[in-house]
């Protein structure tokens, strides 16, 4: 790998790792304020983020509009819907009724769909030489899966399973997200990705409205000002750190980064969600989990290995 390269994927890391350690915060959202439903977590959070998005982004607006198709919106329509609408309503469920643990195992597994899917475009790394790091990715998951099982829990078998069809489904919807936003920010060229993601906010602001009503007639506790207030503060913080600055990070590290390595930044959200988990909790992790945090950042490095010598292989052939 030569060195501008070298920089480049440091620079990816460094954004991916940034936008992990935003996005971890969202596992904790619905343990900031419980009392409140996922589709109240969800219509407050981005409603917040589109009227950022549409404050931030209304100089530009026109000259942004004159540069998108009718696909492009198209694209952001549902990049809304599966990248944050959608998942963080399966999200916070999975949460709020499987717990932290089980969530993050299953989400965990996103590097694993993302770099399978990325391995199959032109130039990319071929899926045998990503093995290595996509074990190491699954057992750093199921290890914690393993620790998960082993807390009691005072939710029933319904509801656990209820929980992890919710983190499944988060899973999917955000698979999907990942592919779609780099290979959109691969064809728009001329469009920011600091821009991509305000535009993205406003247009997952719209949604919001529609869950707004949803989320009135799923709630069924009344909330005094106290609890509104905090409310209201865990989803503008949720809303400017982990959307407004998080996605904005993301953006740039998939600009920078293959597909196949944008699945293993994933696993930086997994690392910060559990570490913020265990400040919360006030406890060390255990054996199995600090062993599943090592399986991770293992999985990592040797990802960016494996890259590096499929960038030496290909110089070496263009040398021949």
């Amino acid at each position: 790998m030569s060195g501008s390269q070298q920089t480049t994927t440091s620079l990816g890391i460094a954004f991916g790792a940034g936008a992990g350690a935003l996005w971890g915060l969202v596992f904790l959202a619905p343990e900031l304020v419980p009392a409140f439903s996922p589709l109240q977590l969800a219509a407050g959070r981005y409603l917040v983020y589109g009227a950022i998005s549409a404050l931030l982004i209304a100089p530009r607006w026109r000259q942004l509009c004159r540069k998108l198709s009718r696909g492009d919106w198209s694209a952001l329509l549902w990049l809304g819907l599966a990248g944050n609408t959608l998942y963080y309503t399966l999200l916070t469920s999975a949460v709020q009724i499987g717990g932290i643990a089980m969530t993050s195992l299953v989400i965990g597994f996103l590097p694993v769909a993302v770099t399978i899917i990325g391995s199959r475009a032109a130039g990319a790394v071929p899926l045998g030489r990503l093995m290595p790091s996509l074990i190491l990715c699954s057992a750093g998951a199921i290890m914690i899966g393993l620790e998960a099982l082993q807390v009691p829990s005072a939710a029933s078998q319904q509801q656990q399973l209820i929980g992890l069809l919710c983190a499944i489904g988060a899973l999917v919807s955000w698979t999907c997200f990942a592919i779609g936003n780099s290979r959109a920010l691969a064809r728009l060229n001329d469009i920011s990705a600091s821009d991509w993601n305000l535009l993205t906010g406003v247009v997952t602001g719209a949604q919001s409205l529609v869950l707004i009503p949803l989320a009135i007639l799923a709630g069924t506790v009344a909330h005094d000002a106290l609890a509104w207030a905090q409310f209201a503060g865990v989803s503008i913080a949720i809303a400017v750190l982990a959307s407004i600055v998080g996605n904005a990070f993301w953006n740039r590290m998939s600009r920078l980064l293959p597909l196949t390595m944008v699945g293993q930044m994933i696993l930086f959200e997994t690392l910060f969600a559990l570490f913020y988990g265990y400040v919360w909790e006030r406890r060390w992790p255990t054996l199995l989990e600090s062993a599943a945090f090592a399986f991770v950042v293992l999985s990592v490095w040797t990802c960016i290995g494996a890259h590096q010598a499929h960038a030496r292989r290909g110089r070496a052939v263009a040398g021949a």
